[in-house]
């Protein structure tokens, strides 16, 4: 991260749009570039663009259409280097070992701290 003159950019995806605002101001506040989806599609659109991926992704685990780890998986074979870190408020331990066995950095129980998430995301991207 220290390398890259321009700062890193984190994908929001939730289909709560206060949680997608709440992140995007707290994580735009820290000079993070923050762009956001609200679904499944979405976020395969923003990942065939070619204009440059995430360097970390924030993906809530139930979208409107989608509710199981295919989009976690999907994320992780076209993006095997950055992190993921998965949000539900449905963390059965299925969820969590699954997330976790296809790669996700971390995840994170709703409702959560927007303070503890940007401290995440920093320290995600630190490890990168």
């Amino acid at each position: 991260m220290a390398n890259n003159p321009h700062p890193p950019s984190v994908l929001v995806v939730d289909d709560e749009l206060l949680i997608r605002w709440a992140l995007c101001e707290a994580l735009g506040a820290k000079g993070y570039n923050v762009s956001e989806a609200r679904d499944a599609a979405e976020v395969r659109t923003a990942l065939s663009r070619s204009n440059g991926f995430p360097d970390i992704v924030l993906l809530d685990f139930r979208l409107p259409d989608s509710s199981d780890l295919r989009l976690l998986a999907d994320i992780r074979c076209r993006l095997p280097a950055v992190p993921v870190v998965l949000m539900t408020a449905h963390a059965t331990p299925d969820i969590v070992s699954g997330a976790l066995d296809l790669g996700a950095y971390r995840v994170l129980t709703k409702p959560f701290d927007v303070r503890e998430m940007v401290t995440l995301v920093a320290e995600a991207l630190d490890q990168t």
